[in-house]
């Protein structure tokens, strides 16, 4: 009984396969573009305030004595507002260090977030227009 349902789930998956092959694969600059700005959220802890940073490529900008430069921000084309990968320098002036540089997803913001005590920054969306 065992060996007819593995020969069945075998044949399916065969199938599923032959099918998925079929499919064109649109090129990857079909899909995702590139914004020349960005929105962010930054948070103060210590003063329990927010604000929202609208950010352009390679321009910095402040939250306390943190500096945040935007690299670049891409978005599917299908969803524009849907999704934002923004790649972000983040320097702390007091401690004259790079603190975080790399991607990070406004879907999935703890996936690769800031490690700060006293701030956060977290991506909202790329600007389309």
């Amino acid at each position: 009984m065992r060996s007819l349902a593995l020969a069945v789930i075998g044949t399916c998956t065969l199938g599923l396969v032959a099918s998925a092959q079929e499919i064109e694969v649109p090129q990857a600059s079909e899909r995702i573009s590139s914004s020349n700005a960005a929105a962010l959220r930054g948070l103060d802890r210590v003063a329990g305030s927010t604000v929202e940073i609208i950010l352009e490529k390679g321009v910095t900008a402040q939250l306390g004595h943190l500096v945040v430069m935007l690299e670049d921000c891409r978005y599917p084309v299908e969803n524009p507002a849907g999704e934002a990968y923004a790649w972000l320098d983040i320097f702390d002036s007091r401690a004259d260090e790079v603190i975080f540089s790399g991607w990070m997803i406004a879907s999935s913001p703890a996936l690769n977030a800031l490690d700060h005590s006293r701030y956060d920054i977290w991506v909202l969306n790329c600007k389309t227009s």
